[in-house]
């Protein structure tokens, strides 16, 4: 295959090898002021090493409509992590605000001194002198408004403001301060442009707290935040998608494409073959993003961007385009067909420097003693893995892409066997030698590390012995303390009840909500014992209890992860042992380094689902978590019961209908909600009020009707309109056909013939009006009295709403005129809610009502 650098051809400056930082430097002053180089002073040269991205393509769309009078956002805030693109976005405005015949205002913190005021400055780019707004006071609202509507259009471009009102914080100005003026200078500015068409304001605020000063700044931060968040719109210029090919326009003058295809094809398939594809990830989303990253390997922007990028010193574009520079200027006269992690040569000084700037200069014997000197391990490991392999360099590669994995600025460190293998393997060599490399690394090296299935650097000498040693001596009932501890962190009991290390059916509560039963380990006869009974007796509610237990198979690798932490806690106690400082440093931090990993450990753990079932109960895996999970352990499981349908959020009108009305014409609605707990097996929703909607929607839609059971008949109240459900006394679902035929009696204002008697919900031969007795009470009983009107008073007890429900529906039954007072008291409520959510009820049902405040 042909070399990368013929494929993609890089741009004469990294060629010629002017690579110093400032060439990657975005400074919107400098090109305000046509100062620094051709990069971003001239317009042509910028935005050809510019990827125009959706973002940025907008925002310039925005601001065009908006200093030519066609609308657009008045007052744009800019807002992205560090180096995330912010300054490179207000150059491209200001290049092209001369394309729209827009006057160009800039102002950057850094450039201005707190002598410089800020409405100074803007008279002053604006006129060329100061007459309206001199002084340390804002000027106000109106004088700012003259000044700019005289000279629209007009693109005003600020950077750095936070820079500055930290300066200006030093200055007097009577009982305030210049910081304090500037910020009302803000406001007034954004009320200023609000009101006028053809003035754009586009301000840039760090999204990062990293690059906040102090505690001062951060305040200063938040207050500039408020004043323009009341009428600012925020963009963000760069999608994390888009970072590949910003990188490679800027590297890259040319890209043959078909060629680049080629490559990224052959890469993909041999990585097939070798079962070296990152876990998850189907084969053409590979080759997309490799295609997108070319001549780079996706990995190379994704450990730059993101771990090294995520160094508060790191500035994540322009440091990746200074590193990946620098390799691309080594390598322009090699044979490598793309260039991965493992091409980064540490042996050579300005690459070595640029990485340990962000990690330590003791990091620079490190890479001495391991990778690069020519006594290294990893040098020795490439002559010892056979001369088939010696001209690889695969040990000196596979160091180097595990050192580059090794560091971030947050919890991410260190590297898998598979990363490792796609990084250092190359087409001409099976990934298994990666792996013998390895082993023969951790023999040979003294700094390489690793924990779990993660390797990785650090600088201090390996504490693998001592720690073995401990590991061995660790007490059973410790690691039984330190599960029991784990396991109490990661399961909040937000979505159960949670029992944990329950094993007794009579402690396990057996009522209407969700119980998830822990179990130290799976127990069949436990399981069957607490869904049958609850001590001595019958288990009512068996359908609402869960379990969740260890997967044997990985109790090995927790038990390890738990003898670590519990070894390196004895190390750190342990006074006999003569521990350098460095050591003991060591210990704490990979104490506190284990803390995400144990929980991780124990949620790899426990994971295994027992759901009750007909027959029993079935079995589910909740699989591996995701990487950096947050989740609790039990909203986990909730997650999987209800992505498998063990747990219903939403029941389709259809699924009732099918469920409990086929060859039936009614049921109970207290019945269903009942059997879905009670009945092993059936599909739970998660509350009553997905039962509920389900109902009323069914109703609504004329799927069923609802009413109630009187003397065994069904009587139909609701039907295609919106009913109340209350789960209580004779309510019930009815079938479609008989609703439809009380509804159609109804309407053409006939008594109906009497319906069949039903029993029991089971269809049996009608009862004929002439089988009934003539006279309507039997001669013995005494006539009862009826009533023409019925007043009832009463108080609800707390909970008990839907069980008066039932008696709603019957009183509305049997009068034309039903009105209902009611008084609440002791409590509060809002009068959003009152208009929001009783109110609107109200009108939307087409109900007359008076409300009023008795407080």
């Amino acid at each position: 295959m042909k070399p990368f650098h013929t494929i993609a051809v890089p741009h004469d400056d990294i060629l010629q090898g002017r690579l110093t930082m400032d060439v990657f430097a975005a400074d919107l002053w400098e090109a305000a002021q046509n100062r620094g180089s051709d990069e971003y002073r001239d317009a042509e040269t910028f935005f050809k090493k510019t990827y125009l991205t959706q973002g940025l393509d907008n925002l310039l769309h925005v601001v065009q409509k908006r200093v030519t009078g066609q609308g657009g956002d008045p007052i744009i805030q800019i807002q992205t992590p560090f180096g995330g693109g912010k300054t490179h976005a207000l150059i491209a405005m200001y290049h092209q605000a001369q394309q729209w015949n827009a006057k160009r205002v800039v102002m950057v913190g850094t450039a201005l001194g707190p002598r410089n005021t800020l409405w100074g400055f803007l008279e002053e780019q604006l006129t060329g002198k100061i007459e309206r707004c001199p002084g340390q006071v804002s000027p106000g609202k109106e004088t700012l408004r003259a000044l700019l509507a005289e000279n629209q259009p007009l693109v005003i471009l600020m950077d750095e403001v936070l820079e500055y009102a930290t300066k200006a914080a030093g200055v007097r100005v009577g009982d305030s301060n210049l910081a304090a003026q500037s910020i009302a200078f803000m406001q007034e500015l954004s009320e200023a442009v609000s009101t006028l068409e053809k003035v754009c304001l586009v301000v840039t605020l760090p999204a990062s707290l990293l690059e906040h000063y102090d505690e001062g700044a951060e305040k200063l931060f938040q207050q500039l935040q408020k004043v323009s968040g009341r009428v600012e719109k925020i963009y963000t210029p760069v999608e994390e998608h888009e970072i590949a090919r910003i990188i490679r326009r800027r590297l890259f003058s040319r890209l043959d494409a078909d060629e680049a295809k080629t490559v990224v094809s052959a890469f993909v398939e041999y990585a097939e073959k070798e079962n070296i594809l990152p876990g998850g990830m189907q084969v053409s989303e590979y080759r997309t993003r490799f295609t997108d990253s070319y001549p780079f390997m996706p990995e190379v922007i994704d450990v730059l961007y993101h771990r090294w990028g995520s160094f508060h010193t790191f500035q994540r574009t322009r440091g990746a385009l200074r590193l990946l520079s620098l390799v691309i200027h080594h390598l322009k006269d090699s044979n490598t067909p793309y260039i991965s992690l493992s091409d980064f040569d540490l042996g050579r000084q300005e690459l070595r420097q640029e990485l340990l700037k962000h990690i330590g200069a003791e990091f620079n014997s490190v890479i001495g003693a391991d990778i690069s000197g020519s006594e290294a391990g990893a040098q020795k490991v490439d002559r010892m893995l056979g001369k088939a392999y010696q001209g690889l360099k695969i040990g000196s590669r596979t160091a180097t892409a595990i050192f580059l994995y090794s560091f971030s600025g947050g919890q991410e460190h260190g590297t898998t066997l598979g990363e490792i293998k796609r990084s250092a393997a190359t087409l001409q060599n099976p990934s298994p030698v990666v792996a013998e490399a390895i082993e023969q690394l951790k023999a040979k090296l003294f700094y390489l590390q690793s924990r779990g299935d993660k390797y990785f650097f650090d600088n201090q000498v390996n504490l693998n012995r001592i720690l073995l040693n401990y590991m061995e001596n660790v007490k059973e009932e410790d690691a039984t303390d330190l599960e029991m501890s784990l396991l109490r962190s990661v399961v909040k009991g937000s979505r159960f009840k949670t029992y944990l290390w329950e094993d007794a059916s009579l402690n396990i509560a057996d009522s209407e909500e969700f119980k998830l039963v822990v179990l130290k380990k799976e127990d069949k006869a436990v399981i069957s014992d607490i869904l049958k009974t609850k001590g001595h007796t019958p288990r009512v509610y068996r359908n609402t209890v869960f379990f969740l237990y260890p997967l044997e198979s990985d109790r090995s690798y927790f038990l390890t992860t738990l003898k670590r932490k519990i070894a390196f806690e004895t190390i750190a106690k342990d006074q006999h042992l003569r521990l350098t400082e460095d050591q003991k440093k060591e210990v704490k931090e990979e104490l506190k380094k284990l803390e995400t990993p144990l929980k991780e450990a124990v949620r790899r753990l426990y994971r295994m689902i027992a759901i009750p079932a007909k027959d029993g109960y079935k079995e589910k895996d909740l699989g591996i978590a995701a990487y950096g999970f947050t989740k609790s352990l039990d909203e986990e499981v909730y997650e999987q019961l209800r992505l498998e349908n063990d747990i219903l959020q939403k029941i389709a009108p259809l699924v009732l209908k099918e469920k409990y009305l086929i060859g039936k014409e009614y049921v109970f609605t207290a019945q269903m909600y009942q059997a879905a707990l009670t009945t092993p097996g059936e599909a739970r929703p998660a509350d009553r009020l997905v039962l509920e909607h389900g109902i009323r929607e069914g109703v609504q839609m004329g799927v069923f009707g609802l009413g109630e059971l009187e003397e065994d008949r069904p009587r139909c109240m609701y039907f295609k309109e919106r009913a109340v459900v209350a789960f209580a006394g004779n309510e019930i679902l009815i079938r479609q056909d008989i609703c439809e035929q009380q509804k159609q009696a109804q309407e053409q204002d006939i008594k109906p013939q009497a319906p069949p008697v039903y029993r029991g919900g089971e269809e049996q031969k009608p009862v004929g009006v002439n089988d009934r007795a003539t006279s309507p009470v039997e001669p013995h009983q005494p006539v009862r009295p009826t009533h023409a009107q019925l007043r009832l008073t009463f108080e609800i007890p707390k909970g008990k709403v839907a069980g008066i429900m039932g008696v709603i529906n019957l009183l509305q039954s049997k009068f034309t005129s039903l009105e209902i007072s009611l008084k609440a008291k002791n409590g509060a409520i809002s009068q959003q809610e009152i208009e929001d959510k009783i109110e609107e009820t109200f009108r939307q049902l087409n109900i007359p009502f008076e409300l009023s405040d008795e407080s």
